[in-house]
């Protein structure tokens, strides 16, 4: 399912939420994200909001946990280390110089998180943080800061934070712009 496509079927309230397909396979993302987490945090953690939206349980809550997921997982390849590109490129560049000092400038932010959270660089070029789970209509790029998406492969947000470039689909995230 397209990007756009699944950011639709997420803010139709009204309707039954789906979870977004990803077009790599659980162990496209290893080393960055283990095929075991991978299955863990997509299909379950991200499986369950989405049924919970759909069973009537806390909505809001839920809905917003998909959104967010279905962002996260869509940007993401298999792992290629590849700079960013086009628009992105450009936003970054713009606000912060270079992708390295983009780097470091989210991560500082990402470590100011205190419990759990998304950090998220907004289309106009502010780093922002959200805590627990709340849609956002900015969203650029999309990090899960919470502690089931680097504690089992990472054990540190540091070493997550370091990682998490080289999956990047900055194809993906630049249709988002």
């Amino acid at each position: 399912m397209e990007i756009n496509r699944a950011q639709e079927i997420l803010s139709e309230s009204s309707s039954e939420l789906e979870r977004i397909k990803v077009s790599y396979k659980s162990s496209a993302l290893a080393p960055v994200i283990s095929a075991a987490n991978f299955d863990f945090h997509y299909n379950t953690l991200y499986k369950r909001y989405v049924d919970n939206y759909n069973k009537g349980l806390n909505k809001s809550f839920n809905e917003a946990g998909a959104y967010l997921h279905g962002i996260y997982f869509s940007q993401f390849g298999p792992a290629r280390g590849i700079k960013p590109t086009g628009q992105i490129r450009n936003l970054i560049d713009r606000k912060f110089d270079n992708f390295i000092d983009f780097k470091k400038s989210f991560k500082e932010h990402a470590m100011k998180l205190t419990g759990s959270g998304w950090v998220y660089l907004s289309k106009s070029g502010d780093i922002k943080t959200i805590a627990n789970h709340a849609k956002r209509t900015d969203i650029a790029v999309l990090v899960d800061m919470w502690e089931h998406a680097y504690m089992n492969d990472y054990h540190s947000k540091e070493k997550y934070l370091d990682a998490i470039w080289k999956i990047m689909d900055w194809n993906a995230i630049n249709s988002r712009l």
